[in-house]
């Protein structure tokens, strides 16, 4: 273990002494083998909650968010009716106060924008015309709430990864106007395929490698349409997560409730059409792929101008946050957040087969988490001293959004709002003699969690698969830039059962097979629900050290969102 900051080596003794205990320390155990159901409850399934987090309970919860009857959970369908209505009758029989000054709900603004998918890509390369099919060789969109897109004769120009990085000294743009034009550009950053860690993190993504930064870039250079390239490593998912995401509706925040610009069409092209365009224009893409990735490449015009009519059908709805109160006992206006997003993918109407998104990882599991932790901090014998909220966002699938309008228009003052822990997509897979912690060395809340852990001998370890950017891809994220240090976990993969090797092999198994498809569903016979009990007893014991003390926990020295957290609580002077 890393020694803690001199920040946590002032808390009190007895406070960091909860930690070796279960969720609850000495004020009540929060393990159901041990607690005593006597305020157990039922809902209208007839189900008796434990006071204390319980694999049984978690179960249920589960159930009912990835049950058929909710549709998959797509914000703006009667499937968003049934989630919050459940999960406002769970935070009210659970005893929590509503959270939004005495509404249980926040209402978020959405544009719901549907392509035809009958779109195509007509090009013109090198004098022929060529055909691009939605689905099949690529997806696109727009962002812009327009109901028609016309793009005519506008030419295509390789811009390597769409970057303007000055700090990297990296400018994809340099030299040439992309106003009017479609920039098409490779998924990640130059250190992934180049495997160089000289360049940007090596391996290891910047926000520069996720695609809403690169079309929000091509946005800003005047582009008329932006494409990126697909390719598995690159991406950490196929195609069909592609396909699937990029159909049906899609969600943004108002125009004026967000102000990032947005090109007026983008979208994804699969590998083997790029290799086929670039080719027929008389480019060899492995070739200008090396080119990119090295300093001073400067972007290719290619011998091809695209046109396109996409329409959509875009209609004006609203979603919404759901947020329980825990008030706090002693200082109420100061909070920990617990969050996690409740939507997913819906339905997709006229699909073939099973066509219901249920999302049971993905994300009925953290929301679960939350429910019990509510639970688990509610029926314990002693009140916080601090408040805790309790929030599911919305719109998390759709590029964060819930959560960026929470933050916002916070309940809790940002400054006031000691630390965030985001629980997204927990894996049933059994107990790990470790927890994964995603974007691992950013805050010092990693030093709360680090003694959590070796009191149950476990130790925190780095995402494995850090090329995949998943600290760009979850609600923490919005809170992070605002400054507030937020804690994002994730279920351990070197399990008690198979080791390393039995974890790495299921969460592949997740990505290939169920990660964004049908098959996110919840089975009884193949679930283990004893690890995620466990890693929701730990971010309790993180909770409860946060919410029982008096410290402001910070980021660490060079983290980019420090300087933030920095102006939004100043060091006290010093003693003279």
């Amino acid at each position: 273990m890393r020694h803690a900051p001199a920040l946590f080596r002032t808390l009190p003794l007895a406070l960091l002494a909860l930690c070796a205990c279960t969720p609850g320390g000495d004020r009540q155990s929060a393990t159901s083998e041990t607690a005593a159901p006597a305020e157990a409850a039922t809902v209208a399934s007839g189900h008796a909650f434990n006071d204390a987090i319980d694999a049984g309970d978690f179960a249920e919860h589960v159930q009912q968010l990835a049950s058929d009857a909710f549709g998959g959970r797509g914000p703006g369908t009667p499937g968003e009716d049934k989630t919050v209505d459940y999960l406002k009758a769970q935070f009210a029989r659970i005893g929590l106060q509503p959270g939004n000054g005495g509404d249980w709900f926040q209402t978020v603004p959405m544009v719901e924008t549907t392509a035809d998918e009958a779109t195509a890509l007509n090009l013109t390369v090198a004098g022929a015309p060529q055909v691009l099919k939605f689905g099949s060789d690529m997806v696109v969109g727009t962002r812009t709430g327009q109901a028609q897109v016309s793009i005519k004769d506008s030419p295509l120009v390789f811009v390597g990864y769409g970057v303007d990085a000055p700090e990297q000294q990296w400018n994809d743009y340099a030299g040439i106007d992309v106003k009017g034009k479609t920039v098409v550009m490779l998924v990640n950053d130059p250190g992934f395929h180049a495997n160089d860690a000289r360049l940007f993190d090596g391996k290891r993504m910047t926000y520069y490698g996720r695609w809403t930064y690169k079309f929000e870039e091509a946005a800003r250079k005047g582009a008329a349409a932006a494409l990126i390239i697909h390719d598995t490593e690159g991406a950490s998912y196929g195609w069909d997560v592609v396909r699937n995401s990029w159909s049906g509706p899609q969600y943004d925040l108002p125009a004026k409730d967000d102000p990032a610009p947005r090109v007026p069409a983008q979208g994804w092209i699969t590998g083997e059409a790029a290799s086929a365009l670039f080719k027929a224009a008389g480019q060899d893409l492995a070739k200008l792929r090396s080119a990119a990735n090295k300093r001073g490449f400067k972007p290719v015009p290619l011998d091809a101008t695209l046109s396109m009519e996409l329409a959509s059908r875009s209609v004006e709805k609203s979603s919404r946050n759901v947020i329980g109160l825990l008030p706090g006992s002693e200082t109420p206006d100061e909070a920990i957040v617990y969050m996690a997003h409740w939507d997913h993918l819906g339905t997709h109407e006229g699909e073939a087969g099973d066509n219901i998104y249920n999302g049971a990882v993905d994300n009925a599991t953290g929301v679960a988490a939350i429910l019990e932790l509510a639970e688990a901090f509610r029926k314990s014998k002693t009140p916080p001293k601090r408040s805790i909220l309790f929030l599911a966002v919305t719109l998390e699938e759709s590029g964060l959004l819930g959560s960026k309008y929470y933050v916002a228009h916070p309940v809790v003052p940002l400054d006031k709002t000691v630390a965030v822990i985001n629980l997204d997509a927990l894996a049933p897979v059994g107990k790990a003699r470790d927890i994964t912690v995603v974007g691992q060395g950013s805050s010092e809340l990693e030093s709360v969690l680090e003694t959590v852990l070796d009191s149950q001998q476990r130790k925190a370890v780095g995402e494995t698969n850090t090329a995949a950017g998943y600290y760009f891809r979850s609600d923490h994220f919005n809170f992070a830039k605002a400054g507030v240090p937020a804690l994002y976990v994730d279920s351990g993969t070197d399990l008690l059962e198979g080791g390393q090797a039995a974890g790495d092999a299921a969460g592949k198994d997740y990505t290939d097979n169920r990660y964004h498809k049908p098959g996110d569903q919840y089975d009884a016979a193949t679930w283990r629900l004893d690890g995620i009990v466990q890693d929701v007893e730990t971010v309790y014991a993180v909770g409860d050290v946060l919410v029982n003390g008096d410290a402001w926990p910070n980021w660490n020295a060079g983290n980019p969102f420090k300087a933030a957290r920095d102006k939004q609580r100043p060091a006290a002077p010093a003693s003279p």
